[in-house]
């Protein structure tokens, strides 16, 4: 790959989905789109680049998808369901009790592990939300992934990653190598296709965010803008949950840490800036 042709794919890159590529990364999109190259019947990334130049929409939003990074599994990283069970639902549970409701929200959802770990969580706590409508919203940039993740079916090395055994036979059903989520918790989660440098309103407002290991992709003043933009969907004493390599200190001060708990945040009722008007395009990383 030449470096126009590199320099053209780290600006849309950047346009289109948010990441940030720094000029050492030649190697990462030749991995990722060389394979793509072929499946489009063309010799190289050059090719790829010039269909692109061209005004090929479908080719851009290929290339965007072939660069998202889809690492997830169930009960990733621990600490944050940790957090999850035995602070977070807590409170929620004592300040929603005349409401009976929650909202939840999976900011780049992947192929599901996320919101449907949430999703066994509440179901452990069946007893204390009984009456109670809950809502999980998961969103990611990729229809692909929005896909795998509606229908909740696992390979054996999906679900023996980070899922306890208890919960696997409780609430999955195995059907030959495979593996899928029952129905009682996959109708827990609605999905959507979602673009985070976007407005985002329109889902309206939350108790609880888990916007998690898709920051480290942006740059540091689209952190900051999204970071005022949560903050404007999120209920004044909610939660916000971010990945072990992201934080909001040193960026803005509309939420503030919690000092003994790694990763999860609250609004601290400072306003945010106005979001800017001009987002780039198309869609966000989907962050893992």
């Amino acid at each position: 790959m030449n470096p126009p042709d590199y320099e053209y794919l780290r600006k849309l890159l950047k346009d289109h989905s948010g990441l940030d590529l720094s000029a050492d990364k030649q190697y990462l999109i030749e991995s990722r789109l060389l394979p793509l190259s072929r499946k489009c019947g063309l010799p190289g990334i050059s090719e790829l680049v010039q269909k692109m130049k061209g005004g090929s929409s479908a080719i851009i939003a290929q290339v965007v998808e072939a660069m998202t990074t889809n690492e997830t599994f169930f009960f990733r990283d621990k600490v944050p369901f940790d957090h999850f069970r035995d602070s977070i639902m807590p409170e929620v549970i004592k300040a929603r009790t005349a409401r009976k409701s929650v909202r939840i929200w999976c900011a780049a959802g992947s192929t599901g592990q996320e919101p449907y770990s949430l999703a066994m969580c509440l179901k452990e706590m069946s007893a204390a939300l009984a009456g109670w409508r809950v809502e999980i919203i998961a969103t990611d940039l990729s229809q692909e992934v929005l896909e795998k993740s509606r229908a909740g079916v696992y390979s054996q090395f999906e679900v023996q990653r980070g899922l306890p055994i208890q919960m696997l036979m409780k609430y999955f059903k195995q059907n030959g190598e495979l593996w899928q989520i029952n129905p009682e918790l996959r109708a827990m989660v609605q999905h959507r296709q979602l673009n985070l440098l976007h407005d985002f309103s329109q889902l309206g407002t939350f108790d609880v965010i888990f916007c998690r290991n898709v920051l480290i992709y942006f740059d540091q003043d689209t952190k900051i803008n999204i970071f005022g933009r949560l903050a404007r969907i999120m209920e004044p004493d909610g939660f916000l949950v971010l990945g072990a390599a992201e934080t909001v200190v040193g960026l803005t001060d509309v939420f503030k840490p919690f000092p003994d708990k790694r990763g999860l945040y609250r609004p601290s009722g400072a306003r945010a800036a106005p979001a800017a008007t001009a987002m780039p395009k198309i869609a966000a990383m989907a962050g893992r």
